[in-house]
């Protein structure tokens, strides 16, 4: 159920509508500008609603900087596609058969972390982040546990990687089994955002996954993918990297260089499990998409060396290396005049994440457009009432909006066509194709 209340608020961007959500599992929404709708789309409704959604989206993705925030619900929602598993981020025991020492107070704060960041009940991440703060304690007072900790996040480490090898292999097995209808759908998404116009800003990616579903999809789609990383062999993490960009100038022009076409900035805020910390440089090894534990460059200690950090909570987890300049990238791509953020399958779980686009929202001409499965636990609205400023803010919400295949078909830009039709728009209304009786059309045609 939805409701509107409708008041005149003074804001930045001036008068507009406060919309008061009431949600519930099946709650389907949108609105786009002055369009909006409550009801779950009937396919006779899907050409209506798509008329509404289709062209502001494209106004949107044509915006002079454009950023794409995917949480773990891309990666779900391509491996339910494909039949694959989705990675298990379910609690886990760390001692066999018995707990660990203090096992219990490390699941009471990780309840307490899902609790602030009003995630419901904890999971696998919660739980070792509190486990990690209880090594570091460990070690400090010399405490004979902390071998028994360190061995048992050793595992549980190792387990969960293993569970987004695990996915990785199930979708790259749909692929290979000849079901277009995946590699499809995820070329198609990344198209939609990556093909802008040349004098645009190119795409932003950030991403809170581990796995590398955006890298494979981008080597699908023929996109070349800018990040901190430089080198061929082994890439390392350069500070300076994303300064780097290519441009080219069109033969018989002069003035501003062009941005090459098939490039996108991309950045995971929290790690990837193909990063590897050794003597003090963070590395990138050439680990393929779906590949087993066994792997050579799999780590075997991945505790102490594969750069993830699961879920930060506390703003001084993010200024340790390399989280730094990663979450810089995030915060100046967004905060800035004429930016544009589009969120896929990200559940507003991450205070520092929401603390960002909240600043971005307090420039007036930046824009918000949040695509989600369903209301994420009650933190979608939390957000949105805590932010305000509805008119900088687009919603797709419910599981036909959330649904990556009706996505694809029927709302998200179809970037291949898109400048075609944009001239081909231009030259009917030129010629007055639009008004002239259809006998007329023909002279019209041989006008210059």
């Amino acid at each position: 159920m939805i409701s509107f209340v409708c008041d005149m608020i003074v804001e930045t961007s001036g008068f507009g509508c406060v919309v008061s959500m009431v949600w519930d599992s099946n709650t389907h929404f949108y609105r786009m500008g002055t369009k909006t709708s409550d009801s779950e789309p009937e396919l006779s409704d899907i050409l209506k609603y798509k008329r509404d959604i289709e062209p502001w989206l494209s106004s949107v993705f044509q915006s002079e900087h454009l950023s794409l925030l995917l949480g773990s619900g891309f990666t779900s929602a391509l491996a339910n596609l494909a039949g694959a598993s989705q990675t298990n981020m379910n609690r886990v025991s760390f001692g066999h058969p018995d707990p660990l020492p203090y096992e219990d107070r490390v699941n009471i704060v990780a309840e307490q972390s899902a609790i602030a960041c009003e995630r419901g009940s904890a999971n696998i991440e919660d739980q070792i982040r509190g486990a990690l703060n209880l090594v570091e304690g460990l070690r400090i007072t010399q405490d004979p546990a902390v071998d028994e900790w360190t061995s048992a996040l050793n595992r549980v480490f190792r387990s969960l990687l293993e569970s987004v090898l695990i996915t990785e292999a199930g979708i790259l097995k749909s692929v290979h089994e000849n079901m277009n209808e995946v590699e499809q759908t995820l070329v198609s998404f990344l198209l939609s955002f990556a093909s802008r116009t040349a004098s645009r800003e190119r795409l932003n990616v950030f991403t809170t996954n581990y796995d590398r579903l955006i890298e494979y999809g981008c080597d699908l789609v023929g996109l070349r993918t800018i990040d901190r990383f430089v080198g061929t062999l082994t890439p390392l993490f350069r500070s300076s990297r994303i300064a780097v960009d290519m441009h080219y100038n069109p033969p018989g022009i002069r003035g501003e260089p062009r941005y090459l076409e098939g490039v996108v900035r991309l950045t995971k805020l929290h790690g990837s499990l193909d990063w590897r910390f050794e003597k003090n440089q963070l590395k990138r090894y050439g680990i393929p998409f779906g590949a087993s534990a066994n792997h050579s460059d799999f780590s075997g200690d991945p505790l102490h060396s594969v750069m993830i950090y699961p879920n930060p909570a506390k703003d001084v987890e993010t200024l340790l290396f390399p989280y730094a300049e990663l979450f810089r990238d995030f915060s100046s791509a967004l905060c800035r005049p004429n930016s544009a953020l589009v969120v896929y399958g990200y559940g507003f779980g991450d205070d520092h994440i929401n603390r960002v686009i909240s600043d971005m929202l307090s420039i007036s001409s930046t824009h918000l457009v949040v695509i989600s499965w369903d209301h994420a636990g009650g933190r979608l609205e939390t957000f949105l009432k805590r932010v305000g400023r509805q008119a900088q803010i687009s919603l797709l919400v419910g599981h036909h909006y959330g649904d990556i295949k009706n996505l694809v078909n029927y709302y998200l830009p179809k970037p291949s066509i898109d400048d075609i039709s944009i001239r081909r728009t231009a030259l009917e209304a030129r010629r007055a194709y639009a008004i002239e009786p259809e006998g007329d059309a023909e002279q019209g045609s041989n006008d210059k």
